[in-house]
Protein backbone atom coordinates (compact mmCIF):
# COMPACT_ATOMS: atom_id res chain seq x y z
CA UNK A 1 0.00 0.00 0.00
CA UNK A 2 2.87 2.41 0.75
CA UNK A 3 4.20 1.90 -2.62
CA UNK A 4 1.66 2.68 -4.01
CA UNK A 5 0.57 5.78 -2.83
CA UNK A 6 4.23 7.08 -2.87
CA UNK A 7 3.57 6.20 -6.98
CA UNK A 8 0.89 8.05 -7.12
CA UNK A 9 2.27 10.84 -5.00
CA UNK A 10 4.95 11.14 -6.97
CA UNK A 11 2.94 11.57 -10.48
CA UNK A 12 0.78 14.34 -8.61
CA UNK A 13 3.96 16.08 -7.53
CA UNK A 14 5.11 15.70 -11.30
CA UNK A 15 1.90 16.99 -12.73
CA UNK A 16 1.56 20.03 -9.90
CA UNK A 17 5.33 21.14 -10.26
CA UNK A 18 4.21 21.53 -14.23
CA UNK A 19 1.37 23.55 -13.72
CA UNK A 20 1.64 25.44 -10.72
CA UNK A 21 3.09 28.75 -12.49
CA UNK A 22 -0.50 29.16 -14.23
CA UNK A 23 -2.66 28.85 -10.58
CA UNK A 24 -3.00 32.50 -11.18
CA UNK A 25 -5.17 32.12 -13.67
CA UNK A 26 -9.05 32.06 -12.41
CA UNK A 27 -10.51 29.11 -11.46
CA UNK A 28 -13.64 27.38 -12.10
CA UNK A 29 -15.84 24.36 -11.42
CA UNK A 30 -18.14 22.11 -13.04
CA UNK A 31 -20.62 18.68 -12.91
CA UNK A 32 -20.88 16.62 -15.81
CA UNK A 33 -22.91 13.77 -15.89
CA UNK A 34 -22.22 11.21 -18.60
CA UNK A 35 -24.76 8.39 -17.50
CA UNK A 36 -27.48 9.19 -14.72
CA UNK A 37 -30.03 5.79 -16.02
CA UNK A 38 -31.73 3.04 -14.79
CA UNK A 39 -30.47 -0.36 -16.85
CA UNK A 40 -33.75 -2.22 -17.17
CA UNK A 41 -33.25 -6.36 -18.19
CA UNK A 42 -35.16 -9.15 -17.58
CA UNK A 43 -34.09 -9.94 -13.58
CA UNK A 44 -32.45 -7.30 -11.66
CA UNK A 45 -32.67 -3.76 -12.78
CA UNK A 46 -29.76 -1.32 -12.10
CA UNK A 47 -29.34 2.05 -11.33
CA UNK A 48 -26.41 3.98 -12.68
CA UNK A 49 -24.55 6.97 -12.48
CA UNK A 50 -21.11 8.28 -14.29
CA UNK A 51 -20.17 12.02 -13.21
CA UNK A 52 -17.38 14.38 -13.01
CA UNK A 53 -17.19 17.27 -10.53
CA UNK A 54 -14.04 19.31 -11.47
CA UNK A 55 -12.63 22.67 -9.91
CA UNK A 56 -9.38 24.32 -10.91
CA UNK A 57 -8.20 25.90 -14.29
CA UNK A 58 -6.98 24.88 -17.69
CA UNK A 59 -3.99 24.06 -16.92
CA UNK A 60 -4.55 22.24 -13.55
CA UNK A 61 -8.27 20.49 -12.62
CA UNK A 62 -9.10 18.32 -9.77
CA UNK A 63 -11.61 15.79 -10.51
CA UNK A 64 -13.93 13.75 -8.62
CA UNK A 65 -14.75 10.79 -10.41
CA UNK A 66 -17.43 8.55 -9.65
CA UNK A 67 -19.05 5.36 -10.67
CA UNK A 68 -21.95 3.06 -9.91
CA UNK A 69 -23.90 0.56 -10.31
CA UNK A 70 -27.27 0.05 -8.02
CA UNK A 71 -28.72 -4.02 -8.55
CA UNK A 72 -32.54 -2.90 -7.07
CA UNK A 73 -33.83 -6.59 -6.71
CA UNK A 74 -30.91 -7.67 -4.85
CA UNK A 75 -31.01 -3.96 -2.49
CA UNK A 76 -26.77 -3.93 -2.81
CA UNK A 77 -24.21 -1.87 -4.65
CA UNK A 78 -22.77 -4.48 -7.17
CA UNK A 79 -20.10 -1.65 -8.12
CA UNK A 80 -19.37 1.84 -5.98
CA UNK A 81 -15.87 3.13 -7.42
CA UNK A 82 -14.36 7.14 -6.78
CA UNK A 83 -11.69 8.50 -7.63
CA UNK A 84 -9.65 11.70 -6.67
CA UNK A 85 -7.87 12.51 -9.93
CA UNK A 86 -5.58 15.87 -10.75
CA UNK A 87 -5.54 16.24 -14.61
CA UNK A 88 -2.71 18.74 -16.26
CA UNK A 89 -2.18 19.42 -19.99
CA UNK A 90 0.69 17.50 -21.94
CA UNK A 91 -0.50 18.22 -25.50
CA UNK A 92 -3.01 20.32 -27.45
CA UNK A 93 -5.70 17.25 -27.17
CA UNK A 94 -4.71 15.49 -23.79
CA UNK A 95 -4.10 15.85 -20.45
CA UNK A 96 -2.22 13.51 -17.52
CA UNK A 97 -3.93 12.21 -15.02
CA UNK A 98 -3.18 10.95 -11.36
CA UNK A 99 -4.49 10.08 -8.75
CA UNK A 100 -6.00 7.51 -6.12
CA UNK A 101 -9.17 5.25 -6.46
CA UNK A 102 -11.34 3.81 -3.76
CA UNK A 103 -13.65 0.35 -4.70
CA UNK A 104 -16.18 -0.33 -2.53
CA UNK A 105 -18.05 -1.74 -1.25
CA UNK A 106 -18.95 -4.71 -3.80
CA UNK A 107 -16.24 -7.47 -1.67
CA UNK A 108 -13.30 -6.21 -0.02
CA UNK A 109 -12.29 -2.68 -0.56
CA UNK A 110 -9.72 -2.44 -3.01
CA UNK A 111 -7.37 0.88 -3.17
CA UNK A 112 -4.80 1.86 -6.12
CA UNK A 113 -3.13 4.94 -7.44
CA UNK A 114 -3.89 5.99 -10.85
CA UNK A 115 -1.70 7.08 -13.95
CA UNK A 116 -3.31 7.67 -17.18
CA UNK A 117 -4.46 9.98 -20.59
CA UNK A 118 -7.82 11.81 -20.76
CA UNK A 119 -8.58 13.66 -24.33
CA UNK A 120 -9.73 14.18 -27.33
CA UNK A 121 -8.17 11.93 -30.27
CA UNK A 122 -8.41 12.38 -34.58
CA UNK A 123 -12.27 12.23 -35.44
CA UNK A 124 -13.06 13.29 -31.40
CA UNK A 125 -13.06 10.67 -30.10
CA UNK A 126 -13.14 11.06 -26.01
CA UNK A 127 -10.35 9.00 -24.79
CA UNK A 128 -9.62 7.68 -21.11
CA UNK A 129 -6.73 5.69 -20.41
CA UNK A 130 -5.45 4.93 -17.00
CA UNK A 131 -3.72 1.99 -15.16
CA UNK A 132 -4.69 1.67 -11.92
CA UNK A 133 -1.28 0.82 -9.85
CA UNK A 134 -2.02 -2.02 -6.74
CA UNK A 135 -1.21 -5.39 -5.65
CA UNK A 136 -4.24 -5.87 -8.13
CA UNK A 137 -3.35 -3.82 -10.87
CA UNK A 138 -5.61 -3.82 -13.87
CA UNK A 139 -5.86 -1.23 -17.37
CA UNK A 140 -9.06 0.69 -18.10
CA UNK A 141 -9.44 1.99 -21.55
CA UNK A 142 -12.68 4.19 -22.23
CA UNK A 143 -13.76 6.07 -25.68
CA UNK A 144 -16.94 7.58 -26.74
CA UNK A 145 -18.08 9.64 -29.61
CA UNK A 146 -20.91 12.28 -30.25
CA UNK A 147 -22.55 12.31 -33.45
CA UNK A 148 -24.84 15.02 -33.76
CA UNK A 149 -27.98 14.00 -35.82
CA UNK A 150 -29.39 17.33 -35.39
CA UNK A 151 -28.82 20.33 -33.55
CA UNK A 152 -30.29 18.78 -30.86
CA UNK A 153 -30.54 14.99 -31.09
CA UNK A 154 -27.13 13.03 -30.10
CA UNK A 155 -25.96 9.58 -31.02
CA UNK A 156 -23.43 8.87 -28.90
CA UNK A 157 -21.77 5.00 -28.84
CA UNK A 158 -19.25 4.23 -26.26
CA UNK A 159 -17.20 1.05 -25.75
CA UNK A 160 -14.74 0.55 -22.09
CA UNK A 161 -12.32 -2.56 -21.16
CA UNK A 162 -11.41 -3.34 -18.06
CA UNK A 163 -8.15 -5.95 -18.38
CA UNK A 164 -7.34 -6.96 -15.03
CA UNK A 165 -3.29 -8.26 -14.21
CA UNK A 166 -3.86 -10.79 -11.55
CA UNK A 167 -6.30 -13.02 -9.73
CA UNK A 168 -8.60 -11.11 -7.09
CA UNK A 169 -11.49 -13.78 -6.45
CA UNK A 170 -12.79 -12.45 -3.39
CA UNK A 171 -13.88 -9.97 -6.31
CA UNK A 172 -14.89 -12.45 -8.90
CA UNK A 173 -12.14 -11.20 -10.92
CA UNK A 174 -9.54 -14.12 -13.01
CA UNK A 175 -6.36 -12.56 -14.08
CA UNK A 176 -6.95 -11.53 -18.23
CA UNK A 177 -10.44 -11.94 -18.25
CA UNK A 178 -11.44 -8.89 -18.96
CA UNK A 179 -15.19 -6.93 -18.81
CA UNK A 180 -16.35 -5.42 -22.04
CA UNK A 181 -19.20 -2.47 -21.65
CA UNK A 182 -20.49 -1.30 -25.05
CA UNK A 183 -23.40 1.02 -25.29
CA UNK A 184 -25.22 2.94 -27.74
CA UNK A 185 -27.49 6.53 -26.33
CA UNK A 186 -29.65 8.82 -28.38
CA UNK A 187 -30.02 12.21 -26.27
CA UNK A 188 -32.09 15.08 -27.03
CA UNK A 189 -30.94 18.33 -25.91
CA UNK A 190 -33.62 19.80 -23.68
CA UNK A 191 -32.25 22.66 -22.39
CA UNK A 192 -29.54 24.06 -24.36
CA UNK A 193 -26.51 20.93 -23.84
CA UNK A 194 -27.37 21.31 -20.17
CA UNK A 195 -30.15 19.13 -19.28
CA UNK A 196 -30.53 15.96 -22.36
CA UNK A 197 -32.61 13.20 -21.60
CA UNK A 198 -31.35 9.78 -23.62
CA UNK A 199 -32.88 6.10 -24.16
CA UNK A 200 -30.71 3.68 -25.01
CA UNK A 201 -28.81 0.27 -24.99
CA UNK A 202 -26.01 -1.20 -23.03
CA UNK A 203 -23.85 -4.54 -23.20
CA UNK A 204 -22.03 -5.74 -20.98
CA UNK A 205 -19.69 -9.43 -21.57
CA UNK A 206 -17.07 -11.02 -19.14
CA UNK A 207 -15.06 -13.00 -20.95
CA UNK A 208 -12.12 -15.82 -19.53
CA UNK A 209 -11.82 -16.53 -15.99
CA UNK A 210 -13.95 -13.22 -14.53
CA UNK A 211 -16.65 -15.22 -16.89
CA UNK A 212 -16.14 -18.50 -15.39
CA UNK A 213 -16.20 -17.15 -11.68
CA UNK A 214 -19.28 -15.01 -12.54
CA UNK A 215 -21.20 -18.45 -13.78
CA UNK A 216 -20.03 -20.41 -11.15
CA UNK A 217 -21.44 -17.61 -8.59
CA UNK A 218 -24.50 -18.44 -10.73
CA UNK A 219 -24.76 -14.96 -12.48
CA UNK A 220 -24.92 -14.26 -16.14
CA UNK A 221 -21.48 -13.18 -18.28
CA UNK A 222 -23.14 -11.49 -19.80
CA UNK A 223 -26.30 -8.97 -20.02
CA UNK A 224 -28.41 -6.26 -22.64
CA UNK A 225 -30.04 -3.46 -20.74
CA UNK A 226 -32.31 -0.85 -22.64
CA UNK A 227 -31.48 2.32 -20.23
CA UNK A 228 -33.26 5.42 -19.86
CA UNK A 229 -31.32 8.38 -18.31
CA UNK A 230 -30.31 11.87 -18.72
CA UNK A 231 -27.00 13.59 -18.76
CA UNK A 232 -26.57 16.78 -17.10
CA UNK A 233 -23.93 19.82 -17.63
CA UNK A 234 -23.12 22.30 -15.14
Amino acid sequence: MRKILCTAAGALAVAMATALPAMAEEPFWGVQAEQLEARLTEGSDVLAWDFDALYGTDELKLVWRSEAEYATADDRFEKLENQIRLQTPISTFFDAVAGFRADTPAGPDRYSGVIGLHGLAPQWFEIDLDLFVSDKPSLRFEADYEALITNRITLTPSVEVDLPFTDDHKRDIGAFGPRIEVGARLSYDLIDRLVSPYVGVHYEQKFGETANLARAAGEDSGTVYFVVGTRILF
